[in-house]
């Protein structure tokens, strides 16, 4: 029978989970746990701890499957790890996995500081005590990105042990200045901590890089970085976030919504780490043109007329842009952003 304690009470604590026990799907997994829950697995080499969490937007699948996959596997991890599993109930409400919050809860990744008030500010705040009363060497934190694309890492860091860590899942890593209250900002509080986007939610391939980086992770003696080893981890600096400034929709149609701020094209994941050119359309404006988007920098500059220009109503990059995390969906382009840039 598992031990079952309380940490506070938004967070179950289980230690050794049964793999015969957690159900034979990530979903009935997913029933097993019933909310928010720490799992605490035994590892080789007692008194060294790693941490993963997943699940702090509950349309983000991949790190849930990746760590149902290695509990159903039996394997020991080299060290005693902490799996964190955050917004069970949220991915739980119907249709499963479809929903990245709840209506009116705050976004769980913006949690991460000051206020610690409402439900997902108290479940933020129970993640950060447990992490600091385990004090793991270090944090994995497994995402989905909100639209079709490859994966890469995102920390505030770009030092060898960051960049370490990162090569495990994938060869790109976004490095920013900028202070969101998400969990990859514990960096700052000397646990060493990275986000993995480990791609769209419907790609599968997103599950195996979940899955396999999981499994490195979790099977190496030391990650601290060999001083002899190269890895091969492209860079990105402080991106910068497009975003909606006035109320209203976020359309995604081949054609012009005249009630849009904007129009992205249906097909707009395309332009997921590609290069967008000052000839290549981005979108239509809608009647508050240009003066509906904000691209605010790390440091609160407005660098919209910079990198954007509006012509015949339609929106171009002044100079080519590298774009990330375009999504189509559009309850995240309006509460969130519409995508990350940075120049070439």
């Amino acid at each position: 029978m598992n031990k079952t304690t309380t940490l506070r009470p938004v967070i179950r604590r289980i230690e050794q989970p049964d793999p015969d026990e957690i159900g034979n799907s990530p979903e009935a997994f997913l029933r097993w746990l019933g909310g928010p829950t720490a799992l605490f697995i035994k590892g080789e080499n007692p008194g060294r701890c790693r941490a993963v969490c997943t699940l702090l937007h509950g349309n983000e699948p991949s790190g849930t499957v990746a760590i149902f996959n290695y509990l159903k596997s039996c394997k020991t991890p080299r060290v005693d790890t902490l799996f964190i599993i955050a917004s069970v109930k949220t991915a739980m409400t119907p249709p499963v996995f479809s929903h990245r919050m709840l209506p009116g809860v705050r976004d769980l990744n913006r949690c991460f500081k000051p206020p610690y008030e409402d439900v997902p500010g108290q479940l933020a705040k129970s993640i950060l005590e447990l992490i600091h009363a385990v004090q793991p060497e270090c944090l994995i934190d497994i995402h989905n990105t909100s639209g079709s694309g490859p994966a890469f890492g995102v920390a505030i860091s770009e030092d060898p042990y960051h960049i370490a860590i990162t090569s495990m899942f994938t060869n790109d890593l976004i490095v920013t200045d900028l202070r969101l209250g998400a969990l990859m900002e514990l960096s700052e509080r000397d646990v060493v901590t990275v986000t993995v986007e480990c791609g769209g939610a419907q790609d599968h391939s997103a599950n195996l890089v979940a899955q396999e980086g999981l499994h490195r992770y979790l099977s190496t003696e030391y990650l601290e970085p060999a001083r002899e080893r190269q890895y091969p981890v492209n860079i990105f600096r402080n991106p910068i976030r497009l975003e909606t400034r006035v109320p209203g929709p976020v359309a995604y149609s081949d054609s012009a919504e005249e009630s849009a701020v904007i129009t992205l094209p249906a097909q707009a994941e395309k332009f997921n780490y590609g290069t967008l050119t000052h000839d290549e359309r981005i979108a239509t404006l809608g009647p508050a043109g240009l003066a509906a988007l904000s691209a605010k920098d790390h440091q609160g500059n407005e660098r919209l007329q910079e990198f954007f220009v509006a012509r015949d109503n339609q929106l171009y990059a002044r100079h080519p842009i590298k774009v990330f995390m375009v999504t189509t969906n559009p309850a995240i382009a309006e509460s969130d952003c519409l995508f990350y840039f940075i120049a070439c």
